[in-house]
């Protein structure tokens, strides 16, 4: 995912109409002040998280540390990684899964976003 001056690489997780959990590859433009509640760390994992679940919120995802392959409704997966921002928006239906790629733990920041807000995502264009 290229990074450039103007924006930082992400991936939306949200559903389709039918219920399932899909992904979009994009960006985010920097400099944009986010409409957010708050901000936790976590470097645990609870059992519910090693499951199909759903997002329990809109929110950003801030991967401080690790490599993490998810895996949505038809199969298909992406990674994260440091320097890419994950959108979890994907708070109805199937919903998501994910293990981690490389390292020990995934150590990383949930930022979620206030009732309404913007995310500011730019889907690409290829």
């Amino acid at each position: 995912m290229k990074r450039t001056s103007d924006s930082v690489p992400a991936i939306r997780l949200l559903n389709n109409s039918d219920g399932t959990s899909t992904f979009e590859i994009g960006k985010i433009p920097t400099l944009k002040q986010m409409n957010t509640k708050a901000f936790w760390i976590s470097t645990t994992t609870e059992e519910w998280e090693k499951e199909v679940h759903t997002a329990p919120r809109k929110q950003y995802v801030v991967t401080l540390k690790g490599k993490i392959r998810f895996k949505v409704s038809n199969g298909s997966t992406f990674h994260i990684e440091p320097g890419i921002i994950l959108l979890a928006e994907d708070v109805e239906g199937e919903g998501h899964s994910w293990e981690i790629e490389e390292g020990e733990k995934w150590e990383r920041l949930y930022i979620p976003m206030a009732d309404n807000a913007d995310d500011f995502f730019i889907q690409n264009s290829e």
